[in-house]
């Protein structure tokens, strides 16, 4: 097999309108196609040749009868083993080049290692979720400080105009009217300024439902700006805003000037604009937010601006009273820089020094900037580092799959994503958004033909059933898949108590993968309490109605097992497998993560797997 003294940079979807389907890196080079593929075509132009005229008919009998000489040795081989007997039979070349690099991987002791991760998006918000921060105990005093704030406020429950003043308001009616937007001075007057701050304020149940305060912070808490590679922030507590906060006074200040005196270019699918951010609120819909009423909805901007105004000036009253401002506003600036500016180099150290032994690494949320980032790293010059041809740069969330060179030599072959995405069963609405799925072929320095799939799973998980489906259905659907060997990392998102029709069981999950004459890393059956997630939100959010309590952080948090990796029951077996929550290649049960080390809220899995014997 030919190494290539080539930089890779994504394999692009199959396109039917090209003879051949030709890595990027290899268009227009068809030397370079032919030195590379001598047995093994590229994806398009197999199916083409299987399907072609009497040659299918010489396939379909030499393919029969290779298949019955294996099954005489006790393996099947390949997807075959999984898909049962179909009407396509498999490509016999390819089907012998699978059994001879499977034996000559056993006959060299040669062992796989894949890892899967989901390193997570950047959470904007430090004190979102609950983390474990041993190295300064303020965090625990001040997180705790806020929840007795909040369940316990007594006579801290204050009227509104006590924080967020009577002057404010006058200021921001007068910009507001200054704009053109409807005047909500009596919605001021006969109601806000008199709500007390916790309980007819941050816990009232019809504020959240109507999205008054929780809407204008989606929309503006982080604004991703043109020509900058750090993003605009709200002054507020719940984003990576590094100005003063140290008094109400100082707040308000700059909340104003940022609302309206601060032009920030942004892309939108019709091009760059140029606005303040007042002017990127959207309207409040009853078709949308049910509890809003008619006249709410009339005037949802200026009225959710000034919601979302009152909400920040409390969450600034709470920290300055239950903390003092150099002691928070110090112990903000550490998270931030561990948590949300260093996420990404913490990210790529982990796998760089600790994972860098994977022969395969499939990661799940992964940025345009993290891919470009590793890329420029030594892990560029270790791996391919295969994106999808139909990255998501709005959401900024792509499954990513890392191939060794060492272990992959000639790299990966073709991206069968598309092809995946159209096997799922007609009719049935997949909850899955573009970039989710990522899966590629790439022939291994044995010979051995893989499929290779990433996959990020909704977040009740009742996509992860649909998607494997539709990944079988597809290598069953050609002659040459058929013979390829899957491996499939995933966040699968199940759940050890699932809410029946809402969320996926893992129990049930297993029974689904088993059923295809796959395995997993954990085995035919998941230990339901074996966790790779633990992650609770805090008080320091918008949505208090998901907030958890300190001390019930384990049990009403998110602590479920919902990675996995996948492979044929009939392929390959365990060697060993771990987890970790540290990048330590350690787990810690019972702890909250991400912590400042320890940079995502899901753990790492790896495994290393074996060829099945005999062949």
């Amino acid at each position: 097999m030919i190494s290539m003294g080539v930089d890779y940079t994504e394999v692009p979807r199959n396109n039917n309108d090209d003879e051949e389907n030709i890595p990027s890196f290899a268009r227009n080079q068809e030397e370079m196609v032919k030195a590379l593929f001598p047995s093994l075509r590229s994806y398009m132009l197999r199916r083409q040749l299987s399907l072609a005229g009497v040659a299918s008919i010489f396939i379909a009998v030499g393919a029969a009868f290779l298949l019955s000489m294996l099954k005489m040795n006790g393996h099947d081989g390949g997807a075959g083993q999984f898909l049962g007997t179909g009407s396509i039979a498999p490509d016999p070349n390819l089907a012998e080049a699978a059994r001879s690099g499977m034996a000559a991987m056993a006959a060299s002791k040669r062992k796989l290692q894949i890892s899967t991760w989901n390193i997570a998006a950047i959470n904007n918000n430090p004190f979102e979720y609950w983390i474990t921060y041993d190295e300064n105990p303020e965090y625990e005093k001040i997180m705790s400080s806020i929840e007795a704030f909040l369940e316990n406020p007594g006579n801290k429950d204050v009227p509104v105009s006590n924080v967020f003043t009577e002057e404010m308001f006058t200021e921001l009616e007068k910009r507001m009217d200054g704009v053109g937007w409807d005047n909500v001075r009596s919605y001021w007057d006969t109601d806000f300024k008199k709500r007390k701050i916790v309980s007819g304020f941050m816990k009232d149940p019809l504020l959240g439902s109507k999205r008054l305060a929780s809407m204008p912070d989606r929309i503006t808490n982080t604004i991703n700006v043109v020509g900058s590679n750090e993003p605009v922030c709200r002054p507020t507590v719940i984003n990576m805003y590094d100005g003063d906060l140290s008094n109400l006074k100082l707040w308000w200040s700059a909340w104003e000037r940022f609302m309206f005196d601060t032009p920030l270019t942004i892309q939108k699918k019709e091009g760059a604009i140029t606005d303040p951010p007042y002017k990127m609120l959207q309207p409040i819909k009853k078709s949308k937010y049910p509890d809003i009423t008619p006249e709410e909805e009339k005037v949802s901007l200026p009225l959710q601006t000034m919601c979302g105004a009152i909400f920040d000036a409390i969450l600034v009253h709470m920290m300055n009273t239950v903390s003092s401002p150099d002691v928070w506003q110090s112990l903000k600036k550490t998270m931030v820089e561990n948590l949300n500016k260093q996420k990404v180099p913490h990210t790529l150290d982990i796998l760089e020094s600790v994972y860098v032994t994977s022969d395969i690494v499939t990661l799940q949320e992964v940025s345009g900037s993290f891919i470009d980032q590793a890329r420029s790293r030594s892990l560029g010059q270790k791996y391919w580092i295969v994106s999808p041809g139909d990255m998501d740069a709005v959401r900024d969330q792509n499954s990513v799959i890392f191939l060794s060179k060492q272990t992959f030599p000639a790299g990966p072959s073709a991206e069968i994503s598309a092809l995946v995405e159209n096997s799922f069963e007609e009719g049935v609405d997949v909850p899955i958004a573009r970039g989710d799925i990522l899966a590629i072929t790439a022939t291994d320095r044995d010979g051995i033909p893989f499929v290779i799939v990433s996959f990020h799973g909704d977040t009740n998980g009742l996509a992860t059933k649909p998607v494997l489906s539709a990944v079988i259905k597809a290598l069953s659907s050609d002659s040459a898949l058929l013979t390829h060997k899957l491996v499939f990392g995933l966040d699968a998102n199940t759940y050890e108590k699932a809410k029946p029709g809402k969320q996926q069981d893992v129990r049930e999950w297993g029974k689904h993968y088993v059923s295809y004459d796959l395995t997993s890393c954990w085995g035919d059956v998941p230990n339901p309490s074996n966790y790779t997630t633990f992650n609770s939100r805090t008080y320091l959010q918008p949505q208090l109605n998901k907030a958890c309590k300190k001390s019930n952080k384990r049990a009403n948090g998110d602590v479920n097992p919902k990675d996995f990796i996948l492979f044929g029951k009939g392929d390959f077996k365990v060697a060993h497998t771990w987890k970790d929550n540290t990048g330590e290649k350690k787990y810690i049960e019972n702890m909250a993560f991400p912590t400042l080390k320890f940079p995502s809220d899901h753990g790492i899995l790896a495994t290393i797997i074996e060829p099945v014997g005999p062949l």
